[in-house]
């Protein structure tokens, strides 16, 4: 066997595992599913709600640039189902007139507070409250990125539990009480992640998510896939076995005692919210603590997508740095039998199958180019590069969107329905290779960028 075919067969195990994997997991999803449709949630959540015993919530919504959407995100916050929460929006110096708009939307005061424990921040200019919403705050500070500001709402946060969001997010009404639900039933639980969806091309019943449409560009149509299949594929069958690394910037619930123990958010990090969770199944592993840390497919968070690509290819060069900062930080828990699961499956898998994955499928493409301009390319290889890498994930993404779809039935018409499922086949021309390629970029730019905030054009949010 000449070495050409020594990688044509790594490279098409390499897809075969990698989609095997997520195919696996959507079989546990949908289990996963199912079994949470036939609970009678709402019964559930309706006895939550009429009992004393609750664990208070403070949501902290980081916020840079937020303008256009802080305000109607802000109301959403406020509208949540819950007996016991405050909102903490953190504005971080942003260059708009995001403070202005908060200012004069909820007819905010200044005030004087005092934080209960102490994370090193950048200067808190002002905290104000609002006389109409006794449970809104809102910190005025220097910039100093989103981590820093999440670490200004966890010190002037008063409550055990602490929710972070991003400011152009929404939350379903239900998602505190679906989500705290699971903190009064396991008493290790240091964290818990909901469901991200794409708010693009929704109508909204005040602040309600009321019926989606299939978004206007096949770029935001894509997102809907990726998330649904990030999602549903990924992080449903990680939580049912004990390994899950992740838990959304967007929507997750976190014990505040748990991440003051271990210091906060790093603010040197462009990825600061899988690295919390990683540290806090480090530091809870080495000092040999009972813990969890679970993802809910019920609580769900709508969020704005990118719809340029500009700004999508910034977004995923990011995250793609976050992901290989975490690993490298804590690169100890590789193989390491101190770290059982976490350090023989999860960081492995996330190194070899996240982290390596767009260098693999980018040699993959160019292998193939010198291979039909050599005359050397063998059809074989060809057609089971095709299928492993191209065909095998569509088929993954289309029982994702299946599954999800018949037990959520969210989309207004058979229209939308079908122009989702057409931009699993749309994403494998042209938009995944340009993201790969943005992923492999992200090697290189790790060593030259610092942590920043993401720079996004927010869409208005009309209820």
């Amino acid at each position: 066997m000449t070495l050409l075919n020594i990688l044509e067969v790594l490279i098409l195990v390499y897809f075969a595992v990698l989609n095997s994997i997520y195919a696996v997991s959507v079989l546990v999803a949908s289990r996963v599913m199912v079994l949470q449709a036939r609970r009678g949630e709402r019964v559930i959540l309706k006895t939550y709600l009429e009992r004393e015993y609750y664990k208070p919530i403070s949501v902290l919504v980081p916020g840079y640039n937020e303008e256009p959407t802080i305000a109607a995100s802000v109301h959403s916050f406020l509208n949540l189902q819950y007996p016991e929460f405050e909102v903490i929006v953190i504005n971080d110096g942003s260059k708009d007139k995001t403070m202005e708009v908060l200012i004069e939307e909820f007819q905010l005061e200044p005030t004087i507070e005092y934080p209960s424990r102490v994370l090193p921040t950048q200067e808190v200019r002002g905290l104000y409250r609002s006389p109409k919403h006794p449970n809104l705050l809102v910190i005025d500070k220097a910039n100093g990125g989103k981590a820093d500001a999440l670490n200004a709402g966890i010190i002037y946060a008063t409550k055990p539990l602490f929710c972070a969001v991003d400011a152009d997010s929404l939350l379903e009404a239900e998602a505190l009480l679906r989500v705290a639900r699971q903190f009064l039933e396991d008493d290790s639980l240091v964290a818990v992640g909901g469901t991200i969806r794409v708010l693009n091309g929704a109508d909204f019943q005040g602040d309600v998510v009321e019926t989606l449409h299939a978004p206007r560009t096949w770029m935001e149509r894509i997102q809907v896939v990726e998330y649904t299949r990030a999602f549903l594929a990924g992080r449903s069958t990680f939580s049912e076995l004990g390994v899950l690394l992740i838990i959304s910037g967007a929507f997750g619930l976190f014990s505040r005692r748990a991440v003051l123990d271990v210091g906060g958010y790093r603010t040197d990090t462009v990825g600061e919210d899988m690295e919390l969770v990683v540290r806090l199944h480090r530091q809870m592993r080495e000092k040999k603590m009972p813990y969890s840390v679970r993802y809910m497919m019920d609580p769900i968070a709508w969020t704005q997508v990118p719809n340029d690509w500009g700004t999508l290819k910034r977004q995923r060069n990011r995250w793609h740095r976050g992901l290989m900062e975490t690993l490298w930080r804590h690169r100890v828990m590789f193989f390491n039998p101190r770290y059982g699961r976490i350090g023989f499956f999860s960081m492995p898998f996330y190194l070899f199958f996240e982290a390596m994955a767009p260098l693999i499928e980018v040699f993959g493409y160019v292998f193939m180019l010198y291979l039909t301009v050599t005359g050397q390319l063998n059809m074989v290889f060809a057609i089971g590069f095709l299928v492993m890498a191209l065909l095998y994930g569509v088929l993954v993404s289309v029982a994702s969107l299946g599954i999800e779809g018949f037990m959520v039935k969210r989309y207004a018409s058979q229209k939308d329905r079908a122009r989702i499922m057409m931009a699993t086949l749309v994403e494998q021309v042209g938009y995944r290779q340009i993201l790969a390629w943005e992923r492999v970029k992200a090697f290189v730019d790790l060593y030259r960028k610092k942590g920043q905030w993401g720079s996004m054009t927010r869409q208005k949010i009309t209820r």
